[in-house]
């Protein structure tokens, strides 16, 4: 079953299965923004990250004296969501804990993922409510994956992205999937940081000191883009798979755990902590040219 928002500029449709969206697309020019989700380099779109980002220290950590597993990324992505149609230009997708995510997530929630449809933009809002007695801790975070080149016209060294805010970036290296103190630098050229495969050869790109707020995703070749909108999301992914025509922009509200993290999940840097019968919110945008 296709489940889909339309209007005169831009096509969506999604999957109820991690409430992923899958396409977007231009109603008059036909072109695909998302990445294609060809499996032999990566066969997602868009997942939700939820109730972690990223990885685990040995996959696992410790709450109330007792140790639970988790996979990378958490398990929404990889669950069927309920979802309600509130109109031609607006959906909801809920999921909530069950008997097999408290297996290994002792928290009781609601999450939503609201996506609205308005002009050439659309918006993606969290909603986390903590539906049990205790405190609830977690992250969030997106991971969409835009195509580069666009219509396969041009090559990957055409795109660019333009930070609105920064001239340099500080990223921290990955180890074995968890999160280094070591870092680098790349100087921008007016902001702008050209696309080359081999920048993602050792993983992520990962901030926790981004400015920009605005990321635009462009060419030298002509002026199709997408400007990527997010506010206070403390932490940022760049990424795409090896030799991959696509890039991810990730603003996340958490972190995959550090070399030396003691596994404790309150601990944990980035979790956020939420209070019984509160709910959360955070919401990033895209605007498509």
């Amino acid at each position: 079953m296709t489940i889909s928002l339309e209007n005169e500029h831009l096509r969506l449709t999604f999957a109820a299965k991690g409430a992923e969206l899958q396409n977007v697309t231009g109603v008059d020019s036909g072109t695909e923004y998302l990445w294609s989700g060809d499996e032999k380099f990566w066969g997602k779109f868009s997942p939700v990250l939820f109730p972690i980002i990223g990885a685990l220290k040995n996959n696992s950590y410790k709450f109330e004296g007792e140790i639970y597993e988790l996979p990378r990324h958490g398990f929404a992505r990889d669950m069927e969501f309920d979802y309600e149609k509130i109109s031609a230009h607006e959906i909801i997708f809920r999921l909530n804990s069950n008997h097999q995510t408290l297996k290994n997530y002792p928290f009781e929630f609601e999450l939503c993922l609201r996506y609205q449809l308005i002009r050439t933009d659309i918006y993606c809002t969290y909603e986390v409510t903590n539906t049990g007695t205790k405190d609830l801790f977690f992250s969030i975070g997106a991971h969409p994956a835009f195509a580069a080149p666009l219509n396969n016209e041009g090559i990957y060294t055409d795109y660019y992205l333009q930070f609105n805010k920064d001239e340099e970036l500080t990223y921290h290296h990955i180890v074995d999937n968890l999160i280094a103190e070591e870092t680098s630098n790349i100087q921008l050229n007016e902001g702008k940081l050209f696309l080359k495969h081999d920048l993602f050869y050792q993983d992520a790109l990962v901030f926790k000191n981004l400015k920009s707020d605005c990321i635009t995703l462009m060419n030298t070749k002509n002026y199709n883009g997408l400007d990527f909108h997010f506010k206070d999301f403390p932490y940022f992914g760049i990424w795409a798979a090896k030799d991959a025509n696509f890039i991810c922009l990730e603003p996340w509200c958490g972190i995959a755990d550090g070399v030396n993290h003691n596994q404790e999940l309150e601990d944990k840097e980035g979790m956020i902590k939420l209070a019984a019968n509160q709910e959360w919110k955070r919401e990033w945008s895209v605007t498509f040219f």
